[in-house]
């Protein structure tokens, strides 16, 4: 009986954590997408080169290291939300290059509505359901290879005068599946207890979206093409 009652008293305690993961991983989610939305919108106004934007990316890219190894300090709010800032400075001339295009507007809102249809959809339904999706990282993982590779490609083919647009239509395409499986996989581990620090929970998800609304404006900006 008393190994019962502490069986049952880790179980609540184990029920308890992961609630409070969930809680503050998506408070924190939601405050860093706002903070990138304010960031993305001062980088229009100041529409700086690309070269910059790519220099704020690779910046955010580094801080994710620096995060990981300071994901248990009083550092890491602060460097969350100067990697989500960052990734949301480089969103600007991205976003000033696809709304000076016919029906501008209407693809960045088509890009950024198929974007919350699609995490909140999966979200919603990992969390009702609380499926166990770890087996997914496998193959998210040789996929995050493939795309590495295919970014690698398709960087080199114009220097050798190769130009197809379909291919990166495909590469996008690929992208928007592989940021959706993320998203479920990262959601899973968030709800079955497997992630239990919401810093990196939400560094995870918050690149999933980024990356998932980069290449579905993509798809929504060559699909619009005049």
């Amino acid at each position: 009986m008393r190994n019962i009652d502490t069986m049952t008293v880790r179980s609540e305690e184990s029920v308890l954590s992961t609630n409070k993961v969930i809680r503050n991983t998506y408070t924190l989610l939601a405050m860093t997408l706002v903070f990138s939305a304010v960031t993305a919108g001062i980088s229009m106004i100041i529409n700086p080169p690309m070269l910059i934007a790519i220099g704020a990316l690779i910046a955010g890219f580094i801080l994710t290291f620096v995060i990981n190894k300071k994901q248990n300090s009083a550092a890491a709010l602060p460097l969350v939300f100067a990697f989500t800032g960052l990734f949301g400075f480089a969103l600007g001339p991205i976003l000033n290059s696809y709304l000076a295009m016919a029906n501008g507007g209407q693809i960045v809102m088509t890009a950024m509505g198929m974007t919350a249809a699609t995490f909140l959809g999966l979200s919603a339904y990992v969390l009702t359901s609380k499926k166990d999706f770890s087996f997914m990282g496998g193959f998210l993982a040789a996929g995050m290879m493939v795309v590495m590779i295919s970014m690698v490609a398709l960087f080199a083919l114009p220097f050798f005068g190769v130009h197809i647009p379909a291919l990166h239509l495909a590469f996008s395409a690929a992208v928007v599946l592989l940021m959706a499986g993320f998203i479920v996989y990262d959601t899973s581990n968030i709800v079955n207890g497997t992630y239990t620090n919401y810093i990196m929970a939400t560094v995870s998800l918050y690149t999933s979206i980024f990356n998932l609304f980069i290449h579905l404006l993509s798809l929504v900006g060559f699909l619009n093409d005049d």
